[in-house]
């Protein structure tokens, strides 16, 4: 379980926008990582606590986060997967390295929505 919510926490110090309403964090948060209530409260605390967002007013405010790289963070594979964001069949997977793991598969469109790009 400290896999989980450090790969969420990863994924919310990650986040590219300056204010993010609270009901997408956590949709986001049960879209890629876990759908466990107690899990998503945990991420959404341990970010807080590490110092990497602020919520007020149901508005979360990421704090000098680092952003993906598609270079570097994103790779692809090639294989059968389904997208994690929109459950479309796809061939290449694209994949967010973090330290505490990977986030994906991701189609190419999807890639780019996951990680704030569009």
């Amino acid at each position: 379980m400290d896999d989980v919510v450090d790969l969420g926490v990863e994924l919310l110090a990650h986040l590219e926008r300056e204010e993010v309403p609270l009901p997408e964090v956590v949709d986001a948060i049960e879209t890629h990582v876990t759908t466990n209530p107690r899990l998503v409260r945990e991420i959404l605390d341990a970010a807080e606590l590490r110092g990497l967002l602020d919520r007020e007013d149901g508005i979360l405010r990421p704090r000098g986060g680092t952003y993906v790289s598609f270079e570097s963070d994103v790779v692809t594979k090639e294989g059968e997967f389904t997208c994690q964001r929109c459950g479309t069949g796809i061939s290449t997977g694209h994949f967010i390295r973090f330290d505490a793991g990977e986030l994906g598969p991701f189609g190419s469109t999807c890639i780019r929505k996951v990680t704030g790009r569009e």
